[in-house]
């Protein structure tokens, strides 16, 4: 909820948010949460202050996190900032004393991340990762076929992310979108590590990746389109297709193969079910039920949480409940690790074998 002197703050998490880009999805959810209390935010851009103070005038906006954390007690932060900056300001709020929530990726390597793992366990904060794709209205039913084994055994996935980005997004905010040191590489590492997440959630601990590159529509110094072929420890394989060049944005495509059936998603919505076994009805039920999206599903569920309102609510219940967030800096490493090494592989010419 909300600050405002009215608020009484016992047994809410005081939250603040640095950085007001993506951080405006982290405003939302914190404004709507009944566990926390939005208290104040930290943005180096008076533009983007002035714009959040005419939406929410009672709440503090400062210049930095030092501003912030020294003119208010609170308990938690979102870290929002370009991604080369998030394990530095991560460690920098764990270390003051508070809980972290990160957005993704942790940073642009494995090596800078590292240092934000170490902190939680030093400092003995909470600190998560922002994957809010789990929630994702169309998987339900495609975590419950797994889980049971309905699906059965895996044996190939295919994602494909087939975005569009244009020159301006790549200029905006001084250009670090699209750059190795600050976004840690293109259309892979922003655009596609929710789906990366995605792949490594619906099968398993990878083996091996093997990944091309090229830039072939931007002047960027990183890549705009991806292929990658991955083994996993069950035995199954995938490919991994992502790019920002698919004008005008075309979709993002998940789909398994198994020994029961075939599913399909683009995004958050169900788009194609076929169970050995199963009737036509039973199959348009499920395509029916849960090809709405989360926008829909959420009148449909009467209000379930979805994208940061879920992430923010898990978050400041951790905190409450004293565990860990659904996603830990641990957990939240794994995509980068897998992106990092697919960059690897691209740029060697060989393939890339996980611990």
């Amino acid at each position: 909820m909300l600050y405002s002197k009215e608020v009484d703050q016992s047994g809410l998490v005081r939250y603040g948010i640095l950085g007001l880009g993506i951080g405006m999805a982290h405003v939302g959810a914190a404004a709507v949460c009944n566990k926390c209390v939005l208290c104040a935010v930290a943005d180096l851009d008076e533009t983007r202050r002035a714009n959040f103070n005419a939406e929410y005038p009672d709440v503090p906006a400062y210049n930095t996190l030092e501003e912030m954390l020294a003119a208010e007690n609170l308990d938690a932060v979102s870290i929002c900032l370009p991604t080369g900056m998030h394990a530095d300001y991560a460690v920098r709020a764990m270390e003051a004393g508070v809980h972290v929530l990160v957005e993704k990726p942790i940073d642009v390597t494995v090596e800078k991340a590292l240092p934000v793992i170490e902190a939680a366990k030093k400092t003995g904060k909470k600190c998560g990762v922002v994957f809010q794709n789990r929630y994702n209205f169309g998987l339900d039913p495609v975590y419950e076929a797994l889980s049971d084994g309905t699906l059965g055994k895996i044996f190939l996935g295919t994602f494909a992310v087939k975005w569009h980005r244009d020159a301006a997004y790549y200029a905006a905010n001084g250009g670090w979108r699209g750059t190795w040191e600050m976004d840690g590489g293109g259309s892979l590492m922003n655009q596609s590590i929710h789906t990366v997440d995605l792949m490594l959630q619906l099968m398993g601990k990878p083996k091996s990746i093997t990944s091309q590159m090229r830039l072939c529509g931007h002047d960027i110094e990183s890549e705009d389109l991806t292929v990658s072929t991955l083994t996993f420890e069950s035995g199954a394989v995938a490919t991994f297709t992502s790019t920002t060049c698919a004008y005008p944005g075309i979709c993002t495509e998940i789909s398994l193969t198994c020994e029961n059936g075939y599913v399909a998603l683009d995004t958050d919505k169900l788009t194609l079910w076929k169970l050995r076994g199963a009737t036509p009805e039973e199959e348009a039920e499920k395509l029916a039920r849960y090809s709405v999206g989360n926008r829909k599903a959420q009148k449909l569920c009467r209000g379930r949480l979805f994208g940061h309102k879920r992430v923010i609510d898990d978050f400041c219940s951790a905190i409450l409940e004293d565990r860990d967030p659904a996603v830990s800096a641990e957990e939240g490493l794994l995509p980068l690790r897998v992106i990092c090494a697919a960059y690897e592989s691209a740029k060697s010419g060989k393939t890339i074998f996980f611990d």
